[in-house]
């Protein structure tokens, strides 16, 4: 009887605990408790141990005082979009943690993620704002994608996003053709539900949102990001610097790698063929289908000068089939000894093809200490001269091809410029005296027609190449008045527009070249060499905006395709390998005159430079 009363009180014990599995069982299922608890991200990955470590202990974040605080924490594998898991709670020990486990539990549910980057925030700032408001506040940011706040849509945090986010999946839709500060409207500019669902049902399987709010929550954060080196950088948390690593001073060792790492990236978009991936949009990584030769001409500059710099002679094989790739597909003759770049997709011969080309070629062969090109570049030249009135200095700009019959007379001011440079250049190898003499007439209209209006960087080095032939002091002081007259315009642009530092990098050169020989120039009188060389710093410090970080990086698509270039970020942070080019352009004269430059640059402007950032003056 004991027996049997025991194996009935064992065998209704087992049937207890098999009814109290299956029940736990359904809980888990369900997502409301886990069984095994995810390890959290901190115990899974390095760079998150001492993410955590410096969070935790950070000074300015310590400083924070809010009844809730909110954590965001940031993953990537470097190969999709960064992950953003938020936590909250009363202290921000207890923040990170609930942040944490999100974090840990993604990776443990997905075993192969690797979390190779990864960027935490704290909120620091927020502001209640109606989305009418919104719509105008965001209406009056001048360039797309410049709106550098996070946006919040419940009061809970609970559907939210870092400015990050916002910007590297397009959540704000702005017409296509803005009218900037001028538009009013509430209804001008939308956040873009359709875009925020893609992103919530795409990357965390959540319910879309059926409405866009009255009213949202935007909020700024202080941010660290750390990278595979286990490298803790801190972020900018304001100004148009908003989330970028923060930078000491920015010398030619800084620029240097950053050089380095963009020729890089760009020699990466060269095939076996010589022929480059021409760009990407890197929101939703849409790789450009087009391509255009004479940019295709200007990043194998680029790379001539990444060879200036490294001397690593694996780069030759490379630059050779792009040249080729170049000399083989894209050059015609018109006639004997007259040569033109054709822009074949367009059924088109630009002047400015032909500029370039010359410029790129004498490049090379002053690089490797050879001629192979000295004829190639004679007969580019030729074309130049029959595209030039050789009574007034002033050029035609397009021709059709197949045929070299006229198109049109004016396309874009840079032609002038590339047309000009690359005749003097054409000059130094040939020593052909039609080519200088035709340069010298273009540069008088140039004064004549105050090209300084156009702050353009061909001119720049137009002047900065004739002069070394014609020691001409008009020539000398319109160059310096090229940067003088626009000092101010490019001082407080709020975009990293890239070939303003070409412009004034090529000046600096002509302006040292005056100092140095000891011309007697009036115009140095009145010259603001002071305010020149902070433009120069401010500009080349402010570009590092336009360069893909990894934390910028990261929240894109595909971010391993993109870090480490240059981006225009109010172009839909498009990447094309002129774009590459021409930051590289004037970084590289960055680098060979920092030590000059930064004499003239006072603590105090430093300074003042860093704690502003860059809102205009």
């Amino acid at each position: 009887m004991k027996q049997y009363q025991d194996f009935t009180f064992k065998k209704g014990m087992a049937g207890l605990a098999i009814i109290a599995f299956l029940i736990l069982a359904v809980i888990v299922v369900k997502g409301d408790l886990k069984l095994f608890p995810s390890k959290s991200l901190t115990r899974q990955s390095n760079q998150a141990a001492l993410l955590k470590e410096h969070f935790l202990n950070d000074s300015d974040v310590l400083s924070i005082q809010a009844k809730d605080n909110i954590v965001f924490i940031s993953i990537s594998d470097t190969k999709s979009r960064a992950l953003v898991f938020t936590g909250k709670g009363s202290t921000i020990a207890k923040a990170w943690a609930a942040a944490d486990r999100k974090a840990g539990a993604y990776i443990s549910e997905h075993e192969n993620y690797n979390a190779v980057w990864v960027k935490a925030d704290i909120v620091n700032t927020t502001q209640k704002i109606r989305t009418a408001d919104l719509n105008r506040e965001l209406a009056s940011v001048h360039f797309k994608y410049f709106y550098r706040k996070g946006i919040a849509l419940d009061d809970n945090f609970d559907t939210a996003f870092l400015e990050a986010e916002v910007n590297g999946n397009k959540m704000i839709a702005y017409p296509e053709q803005q009218q900037t500060s001028k538009a009013t409207g509430s209804d001008s500019v939308l956040l873009n539900k359709k875009n925020i669902n893609h992103y919530l049902e795409g990357y965390y399987g959540r319910e879309p949102i059926k409405n866009i709010p009255d009213e949202v929550t935007t909020f700024t954060t202080l941010g660290f990001f750390c990278d595979e080196q286990n490298t803790i950088y801190p972020l900018y948390g304001g100004g148009l610097d908003y989330g970028r690593r923060t930078v000491g001073l920015v010398d030619d060792d800084v620029i240097s790698e950053v050089i380095l790492k963009a020729s890089t990236y760009l020699y990466r978009q060269l095939d076996a063929r010589g022929h480059f991936t021409y760009g990407h949009f890197p929101i939703f990584d849409n790789t450009m289908t087009g391509y255009n030769i004479v940019r295709h001409t200007t990043a194998i500059w680029s790379l001539i000068n990444l060879y200036r710099m490294t001397n690593d002679a694996a780069l030759i094989p490379r630059l050779d089939s792009a040249i080729a790739y170049l000399l083989k597909g894209f050059i015609e003759y018109k006639s004997a000894g007259v040569a033109y770049v054709v822009e074949r997709g367009a059924g088109e011969i630009k002047l400015g093809g032909n500029g370039v080309a010359i410029i790129m070629l004498s490049e090379y062969m002053d690089v490797f200490g050879t001629d192979k090109y000295a004829e190639t570049v004679a007969h580019l030249a030729n074309g130049i001269l029959e595209l030039e009135n050789l009574k007034d200095g002033t050029y035609y700009h397009v021709l059709n091809y197949p045929g070299f019959s006229r198109k049109e007379k004016y396309r874009i001011i840079y032609y002038d410029g590339e047309a000009t440079f690359g005749l003097i250049r054409a000059y130094t190898f040939t020593k052909d005296k039609r080519y200088l003499a035709a340069a010298a007439t273009a540069v008088e209209h140039f004064i004549k027609s105050d090209y300084t209006r156009y702050r353009d960087h061909w001119v720049a080095y137009a002047m900065n190449e004739i002069t070394k032939y014609i020691q001409e002091p008009r020539y000398y002081e319109f160059a310096l008045k090229n940067v003088q007259n626009n000092l101010k315009a490019i001082y407080n642009r709020e975009t990293s527009f890239h070939t303003y530092l070409e412009l004034l990098m090529v000046g600096w050169q002509t302006y040292r070249r005056i100092v140095d020989s000891g011309m007697p120039l009036e115009y140095l009188n009145g010259f603001d060499v002071k305010r020149f060389s902070e433009t120069i710093y401010k500009r080349a410090r402010h570009m590092l905006n336009g360069y893909f970080y990894p934390e910028y990086a990261m929240y894109m698509k595909a971010p391993d395709k993109i870090v480490h270039s240059f981006f225009v970020r109010h172009h839909n942070y498009r990447v094309r390998i002129d774009d590459v080019q021409h930051f590289i352009g004037g970084y590289y004269y960055y680098t060979l005159y920092f030590d000059d430059i930064v004499k003239n640059l006072s603590d105090e402007f430093l300074k003042q430079i860093e704690s502003r950032g860059f809102a205009s003056d």
